[in-house]
């Protein structure tokens, strides 16, 4: 569990820099140039994530099981998931109406994945780790809408093609994703249970 919890916070705090730290984080961008930083920022997160992987997994082996979700519960999860990949898309995809309309799609893709892992998984590992997501992803949201606020940001209406394209793609890696790949990254295969 120690492994895990450091992970997530190297992760948690390298992510909140905007939220806590904006001032450093300007000066440190103009210091080392945005690319220099976005690797920097990048290097740790690799780290941070790779640390929170093995940890989980070393968690998964001995579950502390605080409480147990309903089968039916992991269906309702997989459509949070797809509209999780699908926003998540989105925040690649320019001028597309997701984006356009939720001004942060990858913080809040976030959001719903780590909620709706929350609602299908009941240890302590879990709580952790989706909850300690959940609760950066949230904080990190009204951090970046006040930004819009102050700076005035108003975004283009976005367009039915690129939109049509985030859906489509997201929609395709949600498959794949969950009858092969979750299995695959994870050890779980999400539909096993019912």
């Amino acid at each position: 569990m120690t492994l895990l919890v450091a992970g997530l916070i190297l992760f948690v705090v390298v992510h909140s820099l905007r939220i806590f730290a904006e001032d450093w984080r300007s000066q440190m961008v103009a210091r080392l140039g945005p690319m220099p930083w976005k690797g920097l920022i990048s290097v740790v997160s690799l780290v941070g994530i790779i640390m929170m992987s093995k940890g989980y997994a070393a968690a998964r082996a001995a579950p502390i099981m605080l409480w147990q979700s309903p089968v039916w519960l992991s269906h309702l999860v997989s459509l949070f998931t797809l509209a999780a990949f699908i926003v998540f898309v989105a925040a690649y995809v320019p001028n597309n109406k997701i984006k356009a309309q939720l001004g942060h799609p990858m913080v809040i893709s976030v959001k719903i994945w780590a909620f709706s892992h929350l609602l299908a998984n009941g240890t302590l590992a879990d709580l952790v780790l989706f909850g300690g997501l959940l609760a950066w992803a949230v904080m990190s949201f009204r951090a970046a809408r006040q930004r819009d606020r102050r700076d005035g940001v108003v975004r283009a209406s976005g367009a039915m093609g690129p939109t049509l394209v985030a859906a489509g793609l997201g929609g395709v890696i949600w498959v794949w994703f969950a009858f092969y790949g979750h299995a695959w990254l994870i050890g779980v295969q999400p539909f096993a249970r019912g």
